[in-house]
């Protein structure tokens, strides 16, 4: 590498190919990946969240993907303690951190240096929401939110009840909405490409990734998650897993299921513009559909910015 503390970050929608991409991007690349996806942190939820298969995984080192627990709590304050260990690792092993996921939050919040409100969990406050959830629903607790922190509820998908619940923890510790996060130096230089697809052949992909999932071992894999622990954990509650449940229960045919994890996807994929937006200068654009420009776009994207502190 030309420069020891820099990093680049692969980042786009679900089912936009990050994961293949970057696979390939290690095949001409000294890399190491870190994961930054919500979902794939939880061990034994492999299936419903699309994570690296074994073969892809003993490929090319990876990071946080299946280290904690489906039921054990996380936030991101954990993601970047473990992501901050984890690149100054890469680093002194003299290889490139490559950043890939799609959870906007986590990305952003690295490469910005967040200082995240520190906010010490209620514990009542946080059962109180929870059986509020369940009693009215998750639309209604995040219409809830929407009424206190319209910022805070416009970043974070209604369904996310865990972070719905930690947005209202914060604003009710400090008497106000959630204080907007000031961009700081992390310490490295970085660049950010992203993958950029048409949004109809994006839903086609990701309808497809659906139906795969529940061909492929979902039912199994949401059962084997309820006997080793339980129904109530949020993760459980995520896209996918809810739906493969109310199969489960026989609440929902396996087709009435797809379809619903289907239009559910479709919600996040828009949710997703709000974090990686088209027009975000940000981000360095790519077509999606071509890999080896993709590729190519990580490979010069490995040489830091010119100049301390810009971006490209």
């Amino acid at each position: 590498m030309t420069h020891p503390r820099h990093l680049v970050a692969l980042v786009g929608p679900t089912a936009s190919g990050k994961t293949a991409a970057a696979l390939a991007v290690a095949q001409r690349l000294e890399v190491e990946i870190v994961s930054a996806d919500s979902r794939q942190v939880r061990a034994g939820m492999v299936v419903g969240t699309a994570a690296p298969t074994k073969a892809e995984l003993e490929a090319v080192p990876h990071h946080i993907v299946g280290v904690v627990a489906p039921d054990a709590p996380w936030s991101i304050v954990d993601w970047l303690e473990r992501a901050q260990n984890v690149i100054e690792r890469i680093w002194e092993r003299d290889r490139l951190p490559l950043i890939v996921g799609g959870t906007g939050q986590y990305v952003w919040a690295l490469l910005e240096g967040w200082d995240i409100p520190s906010v010490a969990p209620n514990a009542e406050l946080r059962e109180r929401l929870e059986r509020q959830a369940k009693e009215r629903g998750w639309k209604a607790l995040h219409d809830h939110l929407a009424r206190l922190d319209p910022a805070s509820a416009e970043r974070i998908e209604a369904r996310n009840v865990r972070r719905v619940i930690r947005a209202l923890e914060i604003i009710e510790a400090i008497g106000g909405p959630v204080p907007p996060l000031t961009p700081r130096d992390p310490g490295f230089t970085w660049n950010v490409v992203g993958m950029r697809w048409e949004r109809e052949r994006l839903y086609e992909r990701a309808d497809a990734r659906v139906s795969e999932m529940f061909h492929g071992g979902l039912l199994g894999e949401t059962r084997s998650l309820v006997r080793k622990y339980g129904r109530d954990f949020e993760a459980l509650r995520s896209i996918g897993y809810q739906e493969a449940l109310a199969v489960i229960d026989g609440e929902l045919s396996e087709a009435q299921a797809i379809e619903r994890t289907r239009l559910a996807t479709h919600r996040f994929i828009r949710h997703q513009n709000n974090w990686f937006a088209p027009d975000d200068a940000r981000i360095q654009w790519v077509d999606g559909s071509r890999l080896e420009t993709v590729v190519d776009a990580v490979v010069r994207a490995a040489t830091p910015p010119v100049g301390s502190g810009d971006h490209a």
